[in-house]
């Protein structure tokens, strides 16, 4: 039974993993992949960058000058593209480090030897940016193609044998040093020169200045005479000009005396006005707002009374009003009450005819008869006068009483124009 791994690789590495499952190596630049042992192989080739140092000795140039040279050159296996590092893989997996390093060094090296021969001494030594980019643009495509990345390349040293690179010092150092006695003499010249025309500059300067002197000299005393006749005018027109503007000033300071006498006739008069103003507001706190308080108070008393007065007055119209509506209400109401009465009486009557009339006249004559007898019985004293054999006493009262009584039907009669009697007779 195969038991599976995991395996990790950092981020300086590459873990190439190929057997069953892979068509192609799976290359894995840092993390962890599984593997089957004995079903599967996997190698590890380091992504550290290498220092290489490139000697050649003894390299001609294309003048035939032997020269040793020594180049430093920063490398690493490339992974810009997985193309590329499969490349570097397929010619770099099973070997060991210095292998790799001794077939990189002997590549930059006749690179390095290539660039020398087609250059001169002076180039090189005088222009070794371009000795190194020539190097390192023809290193690069080549080792590229081998999966090698390029990150630097620079020459580190320079030197010959024959003391071509010594004289050609010492060459350039006379020269120098020739070059510096020429600059001092011209510089010297130069200063001769300059302290000639300085001289001669210095002596024109001084004709001028003296004659800008004189002249100046003579502009001044023109100058100063129109400026006495000047200033003698101008004090003149001073001295008038300080008569006129003292008249001026006593003038302003009269007016201003006046300005300050109506200023403090206005100042007082705006005193007597705030004086006035506070004897008015006085006056109006002690008498004024008193007298009108009082005013307003008796007009809101005056008002209130009448109001009071039409509230009463309507109230006692309003309860008259209700009064006599009820009053008139109930006497309708009486009337109505009477009037169905004397209706009901009326048909009553029309139903039992002669007999109630009958009736009614009995009920009432006894009434009648004890009001007669009230009204006797209220006299505190009578006087029968009897002629003849008419009766006397308490038979002569009573026979007036039955008299009385019998005089009802006529007067019924002659005031409503009913017969009782007649009606009584045929009932």
């Amino acid at each position: 039974m195969v038991i599976p791994v995991f395996l990790t690789c950092g981020p300086n590495e590459v873990l190439v993993v190929s057997g069953l499952g892979h068509g192609k190596p799976a290359m894995l630049a840092g993390g962890r992949v599984l593997v089957f042992p004995g079903l599967q192989r996997w190698r590890r080739l380091s992504l550290n960058v290498m220092t290489i140092k490139v000697h050649s000795p003894g390299v001609y140039t294309v003048q035939g000058v032997a020269l040793k040279v020594t180049g430093v050159a920063q490398v690493k296996i490339s992974t810009q593209h997985p193309d590329v590092l499969a490349v570097a893989c397929e010619h770099f997996l099973n070997k060991k480090q210095e292998e790799i390093h001794a077939l990189i060094t002997a590549t930059l090296e006749g690179h390095q030897r290539g660039i020398m021969g087609t250059m001169t001494v002076e180039d090189i030594y005088k222009n070794r940016a371009l000795f190194n980019s020539r190097v390192f643009e023809v290193a690069s495509k080549d080792l590229y193609a081998l999966g090698i990345h390029v990150l630097s390349y620079t020459i580190t040293d320079l030197s010959d044998d024959h003391g071509y690179l010594k004289a050609l010092g010492m060459a350039q150092t006379a020269q120098v040093k020739r070059d510096a006695r020429i600059g001092e003499a011209e510089a010297k010249k130069d200063s001769e020169i300059q302290k000639s025309l300085a001289a001669e500059t210095l002596l024109a300067a001084q004709y001028i200045n003296k004659t800008l002197v004189a002249k100046a000299k003579r502009d001044f005393e023109l100058q100063k005479a129109a400026y006495d006749q000047e200033v003698k005018s101008r004090e003149a027109e001073a001295n008038l000009a300080y008569e006129l503007q003292s008249c001026k000033t006593k003038q302003k300071i009269q007016e201003e005396k006046m300005e300050i006498k109506i200023v403090e006739k206005k100042a007082k008069i705006l005193v007597e006005q705030q004086e006035i103003l506070r004897q008015e507001k006085h006056l109006d706190v002690t008498e004024k707002q008193p007298a009108e308080a009082a005013k307003y108070k008796m007009e809101t008393l005056a008002a209130a009374q009448k109001q009071k007065t039409i509230l009463e007055s309507e109230a006692t119209a309003e309860a008259m009003l209700l009064k006599g509506e009820a009053m008139a209400y109930a006497i309708k109401a009486k009337a109505d009450a009477e009037a169905a009465k004397m209706i009901f009486k009326a048909e009553a009557w029309k139903e039992f005819g002669d007999a109630a009339i009958l009736s009614m006249y009995l009920n009432t004559l006894p009434k009648m008869l004890n009001g007669v007898s009230t009204s006797l019985s209220n006299t505190k004293s009578i006087k029968m006068v009897s002629s003849g054999d008419s009766p006397v006493g308490a038979q002569k009262l009573t026979q007036e009483v039955i008299n009385i009584t019998c005089c009802v039907p006529d007067m019924v009669k002659n005031m409503t124009g009913v017969d009782i009697l007649k009606t009584l007779s045929v009932a």
